[in-house]
Parts: structure tokens; C-alpha cells; sequence
């Protein structure tokens, strides 16, 4: 069954440019389009989606809050932020609001096809590392700028699902934690799995921000 993506752009030639790299591709479908975050609510009110493309800024509802109201549904789709390099603090707003990543809107399409692929399969969204660059360069954009109580669960992780956490949180794929613990990527895996259930979070972008956000990884990726 091809995988069912809904554009929310205000422009209409980057929601062409988009719709004609994705009807190339057997196993994707553009199902819907928006031009703000309102319609884009609206218009998820009948119509069955699997992957949303986000822009940010927008008129009426920006993408920011637009996801915020879309993941806190019932079975949302996933959303994925469409960012440009001056816009990055919308970005660590939508991850903050529930978005599985983001990408640049120059992205390469081999890129946001596979980008695409993985949040439907509810695989890693995006590098890892371009998620810890985002939050190295706004941490400051935190509450307060200042270190928020440990998750209730954090203390629950074993020792090695604290170790991979970490790893996680420092960018590092789940190939190069194997290497990194002399793991299989399996094993590592299975860790990210439990730290995700035992966390109560949806993905490891929400592992990096939590990691962030407790103090427990410190800007520029060191373990706090």
C-alpha cells in the first residue's frame, strides 16, 4: 500500500515541486495539500494520511502549532518539519510540539524520499547528528536557559540503556553505537526500543530533546 503524504505549504510552486518528485515513486501517494496549518487540520478531519510535510511559516497557523494540535490526535500521522537554514529555531519549536524530524527544503529528493520511507516505517527520521547540531545551536532557547528536572522514568534505564541514551542523544547512529559498546546493531536496537517504552517517547528525536532538556547531554554533544 503506498504511503499516503499530505503538503502544507503556502507555496503552491514548492507543493508542485514536491508532488512531482513523490508521484514518481511507486510506493507514495500525495493524497492532500494545505496552504496553512488550519486548512491542514481541517482537511486531516476527512482524509486518511500517513506522512505530513510541514512548512513552518505560514499564515493563520503556522507548522509549529499546527503540529502541536496534529500529534496530539488520536493515531496522528507523522510530521515531518520543512525548515531553511535562517528558520532553524522553528525547527526545535516543531520538535519540541511532537514532530518526528525535519529537513532542509533543498533537501536532495534521494533524501526526503528516504526521509519519508523511515518515518512511515517508524525508523530514525533524520541524521541523527543534523538533529544534534539543531539543539547544540538553540539549547538556550530552553526554559529559563536552565536544566529541567530528571523524566520521573530516566532513573528506571539499566546501566546499558543508559549508555546507549547518551549515545543516542550525541548523534551517533545505531551503527556507530555498535561499534562505539561492541554491539550488534540488533542488540542496539532492542535497547533503543526498551529506552523508548520505558521513557514513554515515540522516537529518538524525542530521546535527544528529553537528553537536552534534563541536563543529561550538554550543548555541543558531551554527557552532563
Amino acid at each position: 500500500m503506498a504511503i499516503r503524504v499530505m503538503l502544507v505549504d503556502d507555496q503552491v510552486l514548492l507543493r508542485t515541486g514536491f508532488r512531482m518528485v513523490l508521484a514518481a515513486q511507486p510506493d507514495m501517494e500525495v493524497v492532500a495539500e494545505a496552504g496553512d496549518g488550519a486548512e491542514a487540520i481541517e482537511v486531516l478531519r476527512s482524509t486518511a494520511v500517513d506522512v505530513v510535510l510541514m512548512d513552518v511559516r505560514m499564515p493563520r497557523l503556522d507548522g509549529v502549532e499546527a503540529t502541536r494540535r496534529i500529534c496530539a490526535r488520536t493515531e496522528p500521522p507523522k510530521v515531518l518539519i520543512l525548515t531553511t537554514f535562517d528558520l532553524d529555531e522553528y525547527a526545535f519549536s516543531g520538535l519540541k510540539a511532537g514532530a518526528s524530524g525535519f529537513m532542509l527544503k533543498d533537501v536532495p529528493p534521494g533524501e526526503l524520499l528516504s526521509a519519508i520511507r523511515a518515518v512511515h516505517s517508524g525508523d530514525a527520521v533524520v541524521a541523527p547528528s543534523t538533529t544534534r547540531r539543531l539543539l547544540d545551536r538553540f539549547s538556550p532557547m530552553l526554559p529559563s536557559g536552565k536544566k529541567e528536572p530528571r523524566h520521573k522514568h530516566v532513573e528506571k534505564l539499566t546501566g546499558r540503556e543508559r549508555e546507549v541514551m547518551l549515545l543516542v542523544a550525541q548523534g551517533l547512529s545505531n551503527g556507530e553505537i555498535a561499534a562505539r559498546l561492541v554491539l550488534s546493531e540488533a542488540t542496539v536496537k532492542t535497547h533503543v526500543g526498551r529506552i523508548l517504552t520505558k521513557l514513554g517517547l515515540r522516537d529518538r528525536v524525542q530521546v535527544v530533546v528529553l537528553a537536552y532538556e534534563t541536563g543529561l547531554v550538554r550543548a555541543g554533544g558531551g554527557a552532563g
